[in-house]
């Protein structure tokens, strides 16, 4: 509320456009290539453990930053630079993508990767893997058919799951893609 009276409703979508661009290209990596990544890691087989099942969320995860890196970057800077009160830093995605890369570095929008690699480890193995597990046992134990309850039984499951295991390395990897040159060491 206080953002909505002080900056007005617009704040709230502070960085949507840098958010939509990294939510399609993050998302698009790590789903759409999970199960592909499982049938590789249980070679084709029908049945995956959860060790093929959390080896390939990890390898998924970590995919989908090396090829997004620079959206979730950009996403956090527009989010973060109302709260920062000394005006917009960025006036567009586009123009914020070349302020880093001539301000920081080419490596400047990829600051960040590792917590962000660690983070989308977890969350990608907590979100997929929960929710191929809730699912199974759900259709196991025949308490729903496999239909849309039951995929949005599982999801929610997944989600609270997700969120309660990936909270702590989220806020150090958004701390640490926001900080100022030299304010941390390192990520770690």
């Amino acid at each position: 509320l206080t953002m909505v009276r002080t900056e007005g409703p617009r704040s709230l979508y502070s960085g949507l456009v840098a958010g939509l661009q990294r939510q399609m290209s993050f998302a698009s990596v790590r789903i759409g290539l999970y199960d592909s990544v499982k049938q590789f890691y249980t070679k084709g087989s029908e049945h995956a453990g959860i060790g093929s099942r959390l080896l390939a969320g990890s390898t998924t995860g970590a995919l989908a930053v090396a090829v997004a890196q620079p959206t979730d970057v950009v996403k956090v800077r527009f989010q973060a630079q109302a709260r920062a009160g000394s005006g917009r830093r960025y006036q567009s995605t586009v123009d914020a993508y070349k302020t880093i890369a001539r301000e920081e570095g080419f490596r400047g929008l990829w600051k960040g990767t590792s917590p962000n690699v660690a983070r989308n480890a977890i969350v990608n193995c907590a979100e997929l893997v929960t929710y191929d597990l809730i699912k199974d046992t759900i259709l196991k134990a025949n308490l729903m058919t496999d239909d849309l309850p039951c995929h949005f039984t599982s999801a929610f499951g997944a989600g609270f799951c997700t969120t309660v295991i990936a909270s702590p390395v989220d806020v150090v990897k958004t701390r640490y893609m926001n900080s100022a040159l030299g304010q941390y060491r390192s990520a770690g």
